[in-house]
C-alpha cells in the first residue's frame, strides 16, 4: 500500500500497520492480518478475494467511496466469483474497477 506508516495495532499477537495517504482516512494491512491464518499472507488474501460476499463487499466500499469506480467491470467481477476457475488478486481488483481501496 502506499501511504505513510501512522501506526501499529496488536491482534492476538500480530503486529497490524495502519496506513493513511491523507492523515485522516486510515486503513489496516490487510497483509498484516493474513498473516494471523498463514506464513504465506498473500495466498490468503487471493483465496479471501475468489469469494463471492468478498468481492460483493469490496464493489459496495467503492460504490459509496469512489466516484470513479468501474461498475461495468465489478459486475464482471461479481458475476464470476464463487466459480471454480475464478481468480482475483489485488491488482487484478484495483486495476480492474480502479479501485481505490488497497488490500
Amino acid at each position: 500500500m502506499s501511504g505513510s506508516g501512522k501506526g501499529i495495532v496488536e491482534g492476538k499477537g500480530v503486529s497490524i500497520g495502519i496506513y493513511t495517504t491523507d492523515f485522516e482516512n486510515e486503513f489496516l494491512s490487510l497483509t498484516d492480518i493474513a498473516r494471523y491464518k498463514s506464513d504465506m499472507p498473500h495466498d490468503v488474501i487471493k483465496n479471501w478475494l475468489r469469494s463471492r460476499d468478498t468481492i460483493e463487499f469490496l464493489g459496495l466500499w467503492e460504490s459509496l467511496h469512489n466516484p470513479d469506480f468501474k461498475q461495468v467491470e465489478f459486475d464482471l467481477f461479481r458475476n464470476a466469483a464463487g466459480a471454480n476457475v475464478f481468480t482475483m488478486s489485488p491488482t487484478k481488483w484495483i486495476e480492474g474497477v480502479n479501485a481505490i481501496i488497497c488490500l
